[in-house]
């Protein structure tokens, strides 16, 4: 156990108290488990990049891995300060990280405002350390982006997606916007969870409220 105290892990770690990690880099089989792309890359030439953070990734990344023009999913761990980080130690709190699923499109197929309405939609972005019942550090809200060219599609869309959740009485969006610093894959098992094991465990959830066209 990292923690005694459980309340610790909704607060976020500074770098300096945070777990050091590894050089190790994660080795796991890089063939998508559906469709058999290779999740480290080479990438089709122009592709585009995300990095969505909505609670456990396992149900997330099944959002988007059969969207016509994604060419491939994974999931990892981003927006903290720990190296190679294992699942445990993202647990803990102590790394900083949040679960994310890192979506591979092709935006001539499908655009990333169509890629940002599954991820407003698909989880509730106002509740801060928590999604549902997990609660953690690991379980916040958060687009990371590699390219600045998207900043100002994801900006409207907060705004457009939080003026529709004030309507339904929703409090403030607590989504985590920032540049891309880090990220590491997650373990084999972790991978396209939910088509390796189809009853497993999926604790996400929308608010019911659609993001305005």
């Amino acid at each position: 156990m990292f923690f005694k105290d459980r309340s610790k892990k909704l607060q976020m770690v500074n770098e300096k108290e945070a777990l050091p990690g590894r050089q190790d880099v994660m080795k796991f089989n890089e063939n998508h488990f559906v469709n058999g792309s290779l999740m480290k890359g080479p990438f089709p030439e122009d592709s585009s990049e995300l990095y969505l953070g909505m609670g456990c990734f396992w149900g997330a990344e099944r959002l988007f891995w059969n969207l016509e023009g994604v060419y491939v999913t994974s999931v990892g761990y981003a927006g903290g300060f720990t190296q190679n980080p294992l699942y445990e130690e993202v647990c803990s709190g102590l790394t900083g990280h949040t679960e994310v699923v890192h979506v591979v499109f092709d935006s001539k197929i499908i655009s990333p405002q169509e890629i940002l309405k599954v991820f407003w939609e698909g989880h509730d972005p106002t509740q801060g350390m928590r999604q549902g019942n997990d609660s953690g550090t690991q379980y916040r809200s958060a687009i990371y982006y590699s390219d600045e060219k998207f900043l100002e599609q994801i900006k409207k869309s907060e705004a457009d997606y939080s003026e529709a959740l004030e309507k339904e009485g929703y409090s403030e969006i607590t989504t985590e916007i920032l540049p891309l610093k880090n990220y590491f894959y997650a373990e084999d098992y972790h991978q396209q969870y939910l088509a390796k094991n189809p009853n497993g465990y999926c604790g996400i959830g929308g608010c019911g409220v659609k993001l305005p066209e």
